[in-house]
């Protein structure tokens, strides 16, 4: 049994990288290796073949492992509903919800279900390596930490830091991590990783070199910044950063940015062809000059409908569609488009019955049952809302499938027939070049040698 937890000195600060770098790497090497994330907290998540729901993130790190995606890997699923309540996913499946008055509390049954998770991927692989969430040195949190080094405790794991050196202030995010904690979870603590490097590494070096000396710890290497390393993200933090990388593409797509959006990544295969412009909008003046407006999912559709109208973006919308120029809605934003939206007992909130936009003729009903289903060749279906009526009219398109812009085939038809735009990118292949690129990234820059013995051997 080995494995070896990626922490990190603040949220993305790049364990997901590492990790998914560290699977692919692994994997080429011939070790059957498993990720694994005890608790993620995002909106964004996939359905696997047996029909259940887990973190994207974990998702994409089974594929750089060369494995099939199971819940096991990503036990518990947070799916924050408001800023102060979470939706939990438990084992693929929904598990009520938790608040930040029980933080504590509530999540312990949480962690005997990620350790459980944990114990039966170590049985079954050769490697895990399980990423942390945020930073381990939270030390109000500590006491309920099962993510962390709570769960490092658990399961006797040595552990890298990971720290951004793009943000500044790298060594002393390194130091003061290691000096919060106590000293059972510092004796875990195995070393370093810097990530996102620009620069001669010689100029990096002394600061290397001082900060192993102070903390006894060493460097197991340094990840250059690459503008291509772009992985399906976890959450909307960075979601202004999320465009197409030619400005001067030849049709502007704007994607509404819901305060609860959900699966966004379902645009990254637009992102990909050189002719559209993807951009994020969240105000009037950013749908005005756009081809094709996106509706993109939501975990709340009853209340980023009220923001949409709050905005005045409800008007931009109906504006587009009555100009006769293409919109595609995308589950919550598909639901937003139609006539009226029923909430009778209360799933995404107070129970109530509100207007959509009225573009679609079609009417949806929230119930308790989560309808989790894959299609193929791509695209898979999670939502609670029950959704009849027309999916299409005219220019306006809406489906419940997620991911369904990922199979090349059906992205081509949907641009010719809504742009007349010829696809010109495979999202299969670029999401493998992604995943090489990381492994390669991961080979040539970080002690992977080091690394593994430090897994099979424990800190």
């Amino acid at each position: 049994m080995s494995g070896l937890l990626v922490a990190g000195t603040t949220s993305d600060a790049g364990k997901s990288v590492v990790t998914t770098g560290l699977c692919r790497a692994l994997a080429r090497r011939g070790v059957r290796v498993a990720p694994f994330k005890a608790q993620n907290m995002s909106n964004n998540s996939m359905v696997t073949r047996d029909r259940l729901e887990m973190g994207r993130a974990q998702w994409v790190q089974a594929l750089a492992a060369q494995v099939e995606p199971e819940v096991s890997m990503n036990p518990v699923l947070l799916k924050p509903g408001s800023d102060r309540r979470s939706h939990v996913v438990v084992m693929g499946r929904p598990g009520g919800s938790v608040s930040s008055t029980d933080w504590e509390t509530g999540r312990r049954h949480l962690a005997e279900a990620a350790f459980a998770a944990y114990d039966d991927l170590a049985a079954r692989f050769d490697l895990v390596v399980a990423e942390g969430a945020g930073s381990p040195a939270e030390i109000n949190l500590r006491a309920s930490d099962y993510v962390n080094l709570g769960l490092a405790q658990h399961a006797g794991l040595p552990t890298v830091v990971v720290g951004d050196i793009d943000r500044g202030g790298v060594f002393a995010a390194f130091y003061g991590t290691l000096m919060l904690l106590d000293e059972s979870d510092r004796r875990l603590v195995a070393g370093w990783v810097v990530n996102k490097f620009r620069g001669e590494r010689v100029l990096l070096q002394p600061g290397l070199d001082d900060l192993a000396a102070r903390t006894g710890r060493p460097f197991y290497g340094v990840l250059p910044w690459r503008p291509d390393v772009w992985l399906d993200s976890e959450d909307a933090l960075d979601l202004e950063g999320r465009r197409a990388d030619g400005a001067g593409g030849r049709a502007r797509v704007a994607v509404v940015r819901f305060p609860r959006i959900s699966n966004f990544t379902d645009v990254d295969a637009l992102g990909l062809e050189p002719d559209l412009d993807v951009v994020f909008a969240s105000s009037p003046r950013g749908l005005a000059d756009a081809d094709l407006v996106v509706l993109p999912g939501t975990r709340a559709t009853i209340s980023d409908l009220a923001w949409l109208r709050e905005r005045g973006l409800d008007r931009a919308v109906l504006d587009h569609a009555a100009a006769g120029r293409p919109v595609l809605g995308i589950c919550g934003g598909c639901q937003a488009l139609g006539r009226e939206v029923a909430d009778p007992d209360g799933v995404e909130g107070p129970p109530q019955t509100v207007p959509g936009l009225g573009l679609l003729d079609l009417t949806t009903t929230f119930t308790a049952d989560k309808v989790l289903r894959t299609h193929e060749p791509a695209g898979y279906e999670i939502h609670h809302g029950r959704v009849t009526g027309e999916l299409a009219r005219g220019p306006v398109v809406g489906t419940m499938v997620h991911g369904a812009l990922e199979d090349d085939a059906h992205r081509a038809a949907y641009l010719q027939q809504a742009l007349g735009i010829t696809s010109r990118a495979s999202f299969p292949a670029a999401r493998e070049r992604r995943l090489e690129l990381l492994g390669d990234l991961v080979e040539e820059h970080l002690d992977v040698d080091a690394l593994l013995a430090l897994a099979e051997e424990g800190r």
